[in-house]
């Protein structure tokens, strides 16, 4: 059986390792606790916050679209995936391409949860586009997107 003092002696110890966990400067035990508490309800609010980033990264993630632009012997080789689709996409990114005056030779879509697109394209006018203007628009395409 355990003596009165050593339970005692018990709780002073763990009243003394919780005081140096959360930096209480407190002498009795009532204000030690209730340091404590304050500091678990800050680490909670930080929690929340660290959280709320978190999820605000992914979504910014998750539109954010993976182009890559392929310089071939004659045009280009586009390929773009995002996380999610939506209505209108593949028509506003093939609209970019005419008003870049890029013309698709060969297309492959898919619109199922995400959206991936890989095109072949080729120039009106040679030698007028890039492969970074080519990726500009895309991009732009996507954030121009009713839906997005």
């Amino acid at each position: 059986m355990v003596s009165r003092e050593q339970k005692r002696g018990v709780l002073h110890e763990k009243l003394q390792i919780l005081r140096s966990v959360t930096h209480s400067h407190a002498g009795d035990k009532m204000s030690i606790i209730a340091d404590a508490s304050s500091y678990i309800k800050d680490l909670k609010q930080k929690i929340a916050k660290l959280n709320q980033e978190i999820a605000s990264a992914q979504h910014a993630n998750v539109c954010k679209p993976l182009v890559s632009v392929e310089v071939l012997e004659k045009g280009f080789l586009i390929n773009v995936f995002m996380d999610k689709s939506s209505p209108g996409l593949l028509a506003s990114i093939l609209e970019a391409f005419d008003e870049i005056g890029l013309t698709v030779l060969e297309a492959r879509a898919t619109c199922a949860g995400s959206f991936r697109l890989e095109a072949v394209g080729e120039e009106e006018d040679e030698g007028l586009i890039d492969a970074h203007a080519v990726e500009q628009a895309v991009v732009q395409a996507t954030k121009n997107c009713p839906s997005n």
